[in-house]
Protein backbone atom coordinates (compact mmCIF):
# COMPACT_ATOMS: atom_id res chain seq x y z
CA UNK A 1 0.00 0.00 0.00
CA UNK A 2 1.13 3.49 -0.67
CA UNK A 3 1.90 5.95 2.14
CA UNK A 4 0.25 9.13 1.11
CA UNK A 5 1.38 12.34 2.40
CA UNK A 6 0.71 13.42 5.95
CA UNK A 7 -1.19 10.71 6.83
CA UNK A 8 -4.08 10.85 9.94
CA UNK A 9 -4.32 8.41 12.40
CA UNK A 10 -6.11 7.55 15.48
CA UNK A 11 -4.50 7.16 19.11
CA UNK A 12 -6.30 4.22 20.51
CA UNK A 13 -9.54 5.31 22.44
CA UNK A 14 -12.71 6.45 20.76
CA UNK A 15 -15.94 7.33 22.84
CA UNK A 16 -18.01 4.32 24.19
CA UNK A 17 -21.85 4.35 23.88
CA UNK A 18 -23.34 5.49 26.79
CA UNK A 19 -25.54 2.20 26.24
CA UNK A 20 -22.53 0.14 26.60
CA UNK A 21 -20.36 1.09 29.45
CA UNK A 22 -21.51 3.69 32.17
CA UNK A 23 -19.94 6.65 31.14
CA UNK A 24 -20.41 9.21 34.02
CA UNK A 25 -19.02 6.20 36.85
CA UNK A 26 -16.33 5.85 34.14
CA UNK A 27 -15.08 9.44 34.56
CA UNK A 28 -15.13 9.56 38.34
CA UNK A 29 -12.65 7.51 38.75
CA UNK A 30 -8.58 6.67 37.69
CA UNK A 31 -8.60 4.89 34.71
CA UNK A 32 -8.69 0.74 36.32
CA UNK A 33 -5.88 -1.03 36.56
CA UNK A 34 -7.55 -4.30 37.73
CA UNK A 35 -11.27 -5.04 36.10
CA UNK A 36 -14.10 -2.70 36.15
CA UNK A 37 -16.79 -5.55 34.89
CA UNK A 38 -19.53 -3.32 37.11
CA UNK A 39 -19.41 -0.66 34.44
CA UNK A 40 -20.96 -2.69 31.77
CA UNK A 41 -24.39 -1.83 31.07
CA UNK A 42 -24.82 -5.23 29.08
CA UNK A 43 -25.26 -8.80 30.05
CA UNK A 44 -22.55 -11.11 30.31
CA UNK A 45 -23.93 -13.31 28.03
CA UNK A 46 -24.72 -10.32 25.64
CA UNK A 47 -21.66 -8.02 25.90
CA UNK A 48 -18.76 -9.48 23.50
CA UNK A 49 -21.54 -9.16 20.89
CA UNK A 50 -22.31 -5.40 22.30
CA UNK A 51 -18.53 -4.34 22.10
CA UNK A 52 -18.35 -5.58 18.56
CA UNK A 53 -21.48 -3.70 17.39
CA UNK A 54 -19.61 -0.52 19.17
CA UNK A 55 -16.36 -1.22 17.77
CA UNK A 56 -18.19 -1.14 14.24
CA UNK A 57 -19.44 2.31 14.98
CA UNK A 58 -15.97 3.59 16.15
CA UNK A 59 -14.55 2.40 13.14
CA UNK A 60 -17.55 4.05 10.91
CA UNK A 61 -17.40 7.00 12.07
CA UNK A 62 -13.15 7.27 11.59
CA UNK A 63 -13.89 6.29 8.16
CA UNK A 64 -16.51 9.05 7.62
CA UNK A 65 -14.03 11.75 9.78
CA UNK A 66 -11.61 10.55 6.30
CA UNK A 67 -9.23 9.15 8.94
CA UNK A 68 -6.32 6.74 7.06
CA UNK A 69 -5.17 4.56 10.46
CA UNK A 70 -8.22 3.64 12.35
CA UNK A 71 -8.37 2.03 15.35
CA UNK A 72 -11.45 -0.20 17.23
CA UNK A 73 -11.82 2.47 19.27
CA UNK A 74 -10.54 0.68 21.93
CA UNK A 75 -14.50 -0.15 22.65
CA UNK A 76 -13.94 -3.64 24.75
CA UNK A 77 -11.81 -2.26 27.45
CA UNK A 78 -12.86 0.27 30.96
CA UNK A 79 -8.67 1.26 30.37
CA UNK A 80 -6.18 1.36 28.04
CA UNK A 81 -3.95 -0.95 30.25
CA UNK A 82 -6.40 -3.52 32.48
CA UNK A 83 -7.76 -5.89 29.96
CA UNK A 84 -4.36 -7.10 28.82
CA UNK A 85 -1.80 -6.84 31.94
CA UNK A 86 -5.02 -8.78 33.99
CA UNK A 87 -4.96 -11.08 31.76
CA UNK A 88 -1.88 -12.92 32.31
CA UNK A 89 -0.79 -16.05 34.84
CA UNK A 90 1.02 -14.51 37.67
CA UNK A 91 -1.25 -11.82 38.74
CA UNK A 92 -3.75 -11.48 41.23
CA UNK A 93 -6.72 -8.81 40.59
CA UNK A 94 -9.03 -10.25 43.02
CA UNK A 95 -6.89 -9.10 45.93
CA UNK A 96 -5.82 -5.80 44.29
CA UNK A 97 -3.29 -3.59 46.30
CA UNK A 98 -2.48 0.46 46.73
CA UNK A 99 -0.14 2.06 44.92
CA UNK A 100 0.63 5.82 44.76
CA UNK A 101 -1.13 7.02 41.57
CA UNK A 102 0.90 9.32 38.76
CA UNK A 103 -0.38 12.17 40.05
CA UNK A 104 0.91 13.01 43.47
CA UNK A 105 -1.11 12.50 46.15
CA UNK A 106 -3.62 9.73 44.83
CA UNK A 107 -3.72 6.25 45.30
CA UNK A 108 -4.61 3.81 43.31
CA UNK A 109 -5.82 -0.24 43.12
CA UNK A 110 -3.81 -2.31 41.14
CA UNK A 111 -2.92 -5.75 40.55
CA UNK A 112 -0.37 -8.11 42.60
CA UNK A 113 1.96 -10.16 41.23
CA UNK A 114 2.17 -13.38 42.90
CA UNK A 115 4.28 -15.52 40.09
CA UNK A 116 6.13 -15.23 37.09
CA UNK A 117 4.38 -13.48 34.67
CA UNK A 118 3.46 -15.44 31.55
CA UNK A 119 0.83 -15.25 28.66
CA UNK A 120 -1.27 -18.53 28.75
CA UNK A 121 -3.48 -17.75 25.85
CA UNK A 122 -4.27 -14.37 23.00
CA UNK A 123 -5.72 -11.32 24.75
CA UNK A 124 -6.16 -8.47 21.98
CA UNK A 125 -6.03 -11.08 18.74
CA UNK A 126 -9.59 -11.54 18.14
CA UNK A 127 -10.33 -7.69 18.50
CA UNK A 128 -7.63 -7.59 15.32
CA UNK A 129 -8.82 -10.14 13.63
CA UNK A 130 -12.48 -8.57 14.03
CA UNK A 131 -11.23 -5.12 13.31
CA UNK A 132 -9.54 -6.52 10.27
CA UNK A 133 -12.81 -7.90 9.06
CA UNK A 134 -14.87 -4.23 8.90
CA UNK A 135 -12.31 -2.12 7.03
CA UNK A 136 -9.83 -1.77 4.25
CA UNK A 137 -8.13 0.82 5.60
CA UNK A 138 -4.90 0.50 8.00
CA UNK A 139 -5.44 -0.63 11.42
CA UNK A 140 -3.74 0.50 14.32
CA UNK A 141 -4.46 -1.69 17.75
CA UNK A 142 -2.89 -0.54 21.06
CA UNK A 143 -1.51 -2.60 23.85
CA UNK A 144 -0.07 -1.39 27.41
CA UNK A 145 3.96 -0.99 27.04
CA UNK A 146 6.50 -2.81 29.58
CA UNK A 147 7.50 -0.36 31.62
CA UNK A 148 3.69 1.34 32.70
CA UNK A 149 2.59 -1.91 33.01
CA UNK A 150 5.27 -2.60 35.66
CA UNK A 151 4.23 0.83 37.44
CA UNK A 152 0.28 -0.78 37.26
CA UNK A 153 1.29 -3.49 39.53
CA UNK A 154 2.48 -4.16 43.38
CA UNK A 155 5.22 -6.86 43.07
CA UNK A 156 5.06 -9.29 45.84
CA UNK A 157 7.46 -12.28 43.91
CA UNK A 158 9.82 -10.50 41.88
CA UNK A 159 11.59 -8.09 43.84
CA UNK A 160 13.55 -6.83 41.08
CA UNK A 161 12.41 -4.12 38.73
CA UNK A 162 14.25 -5.50 35.64
CA UNK A 163 12.87 -9.02 35.97
CA UNK A 164 9.34 -8.34 36.22
CA UNK A 165 9.78 -5.40 33.30
CA UNK A 166 11.30 -7.89 30.76
CA UNK A 167 9.03 -10.60 31.40
CA UNK A 168 6.41 -8.42 30.68
CA UNK A 169 7.69 -7.61 27.63
CA UNK A 170 8.42 -10.95 27.13
CA UNK A 171 4.24 -11.91 27.30
CA UNK A 172 3.79 -8.65 24.86
CA UNK A 173 6.08 -10.12 22.59
CA UNK A 174 4.16 -13.52 22.05
CA UNK A 175 1.04 -11.24 22.07
CA UNK A 176 2.37 -8.96 19.40
CA UNK A 177 3.73 -11.45 17.25
CA UNK A 178 -0.34 -12.70 16.76
CA UNK A 179 -1.48 -9.63 16.59
CA UNK A 180 0.59 -9.13 13.37
CA UNK A 181 -0.60 -12.27 11.72
CA UNK A 182 -4.63 -11.67 12.85
CA UNK A 183 -3.75 -8.62 10.71
CA UNK A 184 -2.62 -5.50 12.07
CA UNK A 185 -0.76 -2.69 9.75
CA UNK A 186 0.49 -0.97 13.28
CA UNK A 187 1.13 -2.09 17.18
CA UNK A 188 1.50 0.42 19.29
CA UNK A 189 2.68 0.46 22.79
CA UNK A 190 1.14 3.19 25.56
CA UNK A 191 3.75 3.97 27.64
CA UNK A 192 2.93 6.98 29.96
CA UNK A 193 4.72 6.06 32.54
CA UNK A 194 7.82 7.10 30.60
CA UNK A 195 7.56 10.59 31.27
CA UNK A 196 6.06 10.21 34.53
CA UNK A 197 8.95 8.40 36.05
CA UNK A 198 11.79 9.24 33.55
CA UNK A 199 14.69 8.11 36.01
CA UNK A 200 13.88 4.57 36.67
CA UNK A 201 12.38 4.53 32.60
CA UNK A 202 16.13 5.52 31.93
CA UNK A 203 17.15 2.31 33.87
CA UNK A 204 15.08 -0.40 32.00
CA UNK A 205 12.30 1.14 29.54
CA UNK A 206 14.69 1.24 26.27
CA UNK A 207 15.32 -2.51 26.47
CA UNK A 208 12.02 -3.85 27.68
CA UNK A 209 10.48 -2.14 24.62
CA UNK A 210 13.10 -3.66 22.05
CA UNK A 211 12.34 -7.11 23.56
CA UNK A 212 8.79 -6.12 23.44
CA UNK A 213 8.80 -5.20 19.94
CA UNK A 214 11.84 -8.14 18.95
CA UNK A 215 10.50 -9.70 15.66
CA UNK A 216 7.62 -8.12 14.70
CA UNK A 217 6.34 -8.36 11.55
CA UNK A 218 4.86 -4.72 10.63
CA UNK A 219 4.89 -0.86 12.12
CA UNK A 220 5.42 -0.23 15.26
CA UNK A 221 4.75 2.13 17.45
CA UNK A 222 5.54 3.84 21.28
CA UNK A 223 2.84 6.21 22.39
CA UNK A 224 4.09 8.76 25.58
CA UNK A 225 1.38 11.46 26.86
CA UNK A 226 0.51 13.43 30.00
CA UNK A 227 -2.54 11.45 31.17
CA UNK A 228 -5.93 11.90 29.65
CA UNK A 229 -7.07 15.50 29.19
CA UNK A 230 -10.12 14.52 31.91
CA UNK A 231 -8.22 13.95 34.12
CA UNK A 232 -5.19 16.27 33.56
CA UNK A 233 -6.27 19.44 33.01
CA UNK A 234 -2.02 21.31 33.47
CA UNK A 235 0.37 19.39 31.33
CA UNK A 236 4.12 20.60 30.96
CA UNK A 237 5.26 21.91 27.78
CA UNK A 238 8.08 19.49 27.56
CA UNK A 239 9.02 16.26 28.02
CA UNK A 240 10.83 14.61 30.73
CA UNK A 241 11.37 11.48 28.54
CA UNK A 242 11.63 11.75 24.94
CA UNK A 243 14.79 12.10 22.83
CA UNK A 244 16.08 8.57 24.66
CA UNK A 245 13.13 7.05 22.03
CA UNK A 246 15.23 7.53 19.03
CA UNK A 247 17.61 4.64 20.48
CA UNK A 248 14.27 1.95 20.60
CA UNK A 249 13.53 0.02 17.65
CA UNK A 250 9.76 1.48 17.29
CA UNK A 251 8.78 3.00 13.65
CA UNK A 252 6.58 5.90 15.33
CA UNK A 253 6.75 7.52 18.31
CA UNK A 254 3.45 9.16 19.31
CA UNK A 255 2.99 12.79 21.01
CA UNK A 256 1.31 15.00 22.43
CA UNK A 257 1.79 18.89 21.43
CA UNK A 258 -1.50 20.52 21.26
CA UNK A 259 -2.99 20.59 25.07
CA UNK A 260 0.09 21.04 26.55
CA UNK A 261 1.34 23.58 23.49
CA UNK A 262 4.57 21.66 23.00
CA UNK A 263 8.36 23.32 22.34
CA UNK A 264 8.90 21.15 18.87
CA UNK A 265 12.19 21.68 18.99
CA UNK A 266 12.66 18.54 20.61
CA UNK A 267 11.52 16.67 17.57
CA UNK A 268 15.14 17.43 16.31
CA UNK A 269 16.39 14.98 18.48
CA UNK A 270 14.23 12.34 17.40
CA UNK A 271 15.99 12.17 13.92
CA UNK A 272 15.26 8.20 13.01
CA UNK A 273 11.82 7.87 14.03
CA UNK A 274 7.91 9.01 11.93
CA UNK A 275 6.01 11.22 15.01
CA UNK A 276 2.49 10.56 15.63
CA UNK A 277 2.12 14.40 16.77
CA UNK A 278 -0.79 15.18 18.69
CA UNK A 279 -2.70 18.19 16.89
CA UNK A 280 -6.24 18.17 18.35
CA UNK A 281 -6.64 19.72 22.35
CA UNK A 282 -8.66 17.15 24.00
CA UNK A 283 -9.38 19.23 26.82
CA UNK A 284 -11.39 21.50 24.67
CA UNK A 285 -14.65 20.52 24.45
CA UNK A 286 -14.91 22.83 21.31
CA UNK A 287 -13.94 21.23 18.05
CA UNK A 288 -10.73 23.32 16.52
CA UNK A 289 -10.93 24.83 12.73
CA UNK A 290 -8.99 22.34 10.22
CA UNK A 291 -6.72 25.87 9.84
CA UNK A 292 -6.25 26.29 13.32
CA UNK A 293 -5.19 22.45 13.33
CA UNK A 294 -2.67 22.67 10.30
CA UNK A 295 -1.11 25.89 12.32
CA UNK A 296 -0.27 23.17 14.84
CA UNK A 297 1.18 21.18 12.26
CA UNK A 298 3.27 24.14 10.83
CA UNK A 299 5.24 24.20 14.04
CA UNK A 300 6.19 21.26 13.89
CA UNK A 301 7.75 21.62 10.54
CA UNK A 302 10.86 23.56 10.72
CA UNK A 303 12.10 20.33 12.90
CA UNK A 304 10.89 17.35 11.17
CA UNK A 305 10.62 16.91 7.20
CA UNK A 306 6.55 16.40 6.30
CA UNK A 307 7.14 12.90 5.18
CA UNK A 308 7.92 12.05 8.75
CA UNK A 309 4.84 13.28 10.19
CA UNK A 310 1.66 11.49 10.62
CA UNK A 311 -1.73 13.41 12.41
CA UNK A 312 -3.39 12.32 15.43
CA UNK A 313 -5.63 13.44 18.27
CA UNK A 314 -2.78 14.39 21.12
CA UNK A 315 -4.28 11.13 22.92
CA UNK A 316 -7.18 9.28 23.66
CA UNK A 317 -10.51 10.35 23.09
CA UNK A 318 -12.25 8.37 25.62
CA UNK A 319 -13.71 10.31 27.80
CA UNK A 320 -15.48 13.16 24.61
CA UNK A 321 -18.67 13.28 24.05
CA UNK A 322 -18.87 11.44 20.56
CA UNK A 323 -19.95 14.15 18.63
CA UNK A 324 -17.16 16.22 19.55
CA UNK A 325 -14.68 13.56 18.82
CA UNK A 326 -15.89 12.92 15.35
CA UNK A 327 -16.09 16.62 14.80
CA UNK A 328 -12.16 17.07 15.74
CA UNK A 329 -11.31 13.98 14.09
CA UNK A 330 -12.88 15.50 10.45
CA UNK A 331 -11.15 18.69 10.64
CA UNK A 332 -8.07 16.64 11.36
CA UNK A 333 -8.66 15.16 7.89
CA UNK A 334 -9.47 18.68 6.65
CA UNK A 335 -6.23 20.03 8.49
CA UNK A 336 -4.22 17.62 6.48
CA UNK A 337 -5.71 18.13 3.18
CA UNK A 338 -4.51 21.71 3.45
CA UNK A 339 -1.12 20.76 4.02
CA UNK A 340 -0.99 18.67 1.20
CA UNK A 341 -1.87 21.19 -1.09
CA UNK A 342 0.66 23.35 0.63
CA UNK A 343 3.76 21.18 0.88
CA UNK A 344 3.21 20.02 -2.85
CA UNK A 345 3.61 23.06 -3.75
Amino acid sequence: MTERLLPTSAVGSYPQPDWLIDRAALSKQTPPRTRAQELWRIDPQWLEQAQDDATVLAVRDQERAGIDVVTDGEMRRESYSNRFATALEGMDSDHPAEVPARTAGRVQIVPRVVGKLRRSAPVQVRDVAFLRAQTDRQIRITIPGPFTMTQQLFDEHYHDDVALTMDCAAALNEEIRELFAAGADVVQLDEPFLQAQPDKARQVAIPAINRALEGAKGKTAVHLCFGYAARVSTKPSGYSFLPELNACNADQISIETAQPKLDCAILSKIPDKHIILGVLDLGDMNVETAETIAGRVRRALPYISPDRVILAPDCGMKYLPRDVAFGKLKAMADAAAILRREVSG
